[in-house]
């Protein structure tokens, strides 16, 4: 493996994890429990239960469409907001954050698996999984905010607060 492809993949592991720009995606949701999640302050439009089942379906999304799956797209945005305000209880909770970091664990695995250049329709394997850092960033730096609104900053395992 030449050097390039070596930072490239570094490049986009550390983009999935969050490394290096923020806190790590897995950990924006820890140290939260079941009702914090739930909560929807006034004026907030998700709850951060809301927020981490949108990051969980559109993560599966691209991983099917990496192991060749041919996952449709959904036909309104709301379909990419699967379930409700606010978990059924600590376990629910539980469960949707193995299911996150999952879904980030395989994300990473997939990121050097195999060539991330060669196209499979109109995208590589590398603008699909830039696509989902991207998006996971986004939605991640929406969590950090509203926890900070909810008092609940920064998580066990730190976060930037200035």
């Amino acid at each position: 493996m030449n050097a390039e492809v070596k930072i490239l993949e570094r490049s986009l592991r550390q983009a999935l994890s969050g490394k290096g720009a923020h806190i790590e995606a897995g950990n924006v949701f820890e140290g939260l429990d079941w009702r914090a999640a739930g909560a929807r302050p006034a004026q907030v439009p998700h709850s951060l239960y809301q927020l981490l089942n949108h990051m969980i379906y559109w993560q599966e999304w691209v991983l099917q469409w990496l192991d060749g799956g041919r996952a449709p797209v959904p036909k309104h945005a709301s379909e990419g907001w699967p379930g409700g305000t606010s978990p059924d209880g600590q376990k629910d909770w539980e469960e949707a954050l193995q299911r996150f970091r999952k879904g980030l664990a395989g994300l990473r695995r997939r990121s050097r698996q195999a060539d991330l250049v060669t196209k499979r329709g109109r995208k590589s394997r590398l603008e699909m999984l830039h696509a989902i850092a991207s998006h996971k960033s986004y939605h991640a730096g929406q969590a950090a905010l509203l926890r900070r609104t909810m008092g609940k900053w920064p998580p066990p395992s730190g976060g930037v607060t200035w």
